[in-house]
């Protein structure tokens, strides 16, 4: 089917959980996912002209997590994507004022420059589920069958 870059933000894990998670998904639904931990640029424009799942958690302040900043700074760099289909999973905490702040950025970096989003982000509420992966499967399920 299609290849998938898996593209994550952590802090303490849980993003690289979910992503792990999505991996086995993908892969069961026929797709050759990888999931970069510490993604760079040269991982990124691997995927470039097909599919992107970005999976990052959200520091206190609404900032992406250090991991991924490099990744984020590059997309800047590297232009227009209008060729990328990518799906988006934000973890936060609803506690804090800018609640899954880092997965909006993604987003809305991903946007100006043409990429297009199959289905919604997805918000994964620290303070509601222990076990981002229960809230995150069922998405991943779904958002798998949106890859042609």
């Amino acid at each position: 089917m299609a290849d998938v870059g898996i593209f994550v933000g952590t802090i303490y894990g849980n993003a690289l959980l979910v992503a792990e998670e999505a991996q086995a998904i993908l892969a069961r639904l026929g797709h050759d996912a990888k999931v970069f931990e510490d993604p760079e640029a040269t991982d990124w424009e691997r995927y470039r002209n097909g599919y992107a799942l970005v999976v990052t958690s959200t520091t206190g302040q609404g900032d992406l997590p250090d991991s991924i900043v490099p990744l984020f700074e590059a997309i800047k760099t590297i232009g227009w994507h209008p060729e990328l289909q990518y799906g988006l999973i934000a973890l936060g905490d609803s506690m804090y004022d800018n609640f899954c702040g880092a997965g909006k950025q993604f987003d809305a970096l991903l946007q100006e420059q043409g990429a297009t989003r199959l289905g919604e982000v997805l918000t994964i509420d620290a303070s509601e589920t222990t076990e981002p992966e229960s809230v995150s499967n069922p998405w991943i399920e779904h958002w798998g069958t949106l890859i042609k």
